[in-house]
């Protein structure tokens, strides 16, 4: 059961998340620079929410794992993004520390759902 809540509230999580590199990506600068990381950063940062949705409709449970690495993967190059942001000054460091701190969560809640999930799948195949 901790399992699934951890499915949920990594979902939701994703979702907020989400919202707020949208209301970061609208303050940033008018710029070449400023729309082309607002593009990456807006890119990856909502990826990660939509692949857990579709993991949570998986067809199997290698499906399921194979949706999970794409939103990590997706959630690891929103770090980069932010760390980009933050250290060009495009925006304030101070204004991405919360952003960067969810994030820093939400990759490592990744990591544990992907380390369980594939220890009960390695389970399963030695029970079968």
């Amino acid at each position: 059961m901790q399992s699934e809540e951890l499915r949920i509230g990594i979902a939701e999580r994703s979702i907020e998340f989400a919202v707020r590199i949208v209301y970061m990506v609208n303050s940033l600068p008018k710029t070449p620079a400023g729309y082309a990381l607002a593009s990456q950063v807006v890119r990856s940062g909502t990826s990660i929410g939509a692949n857990l949705q579709e993991a949570q409709s998986a067809a199997s449970r290698k499906d399921f794992i194979h949706l999970v690495n794409i939103s990590l993967k997706e959630a690891r190059e929103t770090y980069y993004w932010l760390t980009i942001l933050s250290r060009s000054q495009l925006i304030p460091s101070k204004k991405l520390g919360l952003l960067l701190k969810e994030n820093d969560e939400i990759i490592r809640i990744l990591v544990t759902i992907l380390k369980k999930s594939r220890n009960n799948s390695a389970l399963l195949t030695r029970n079968s």
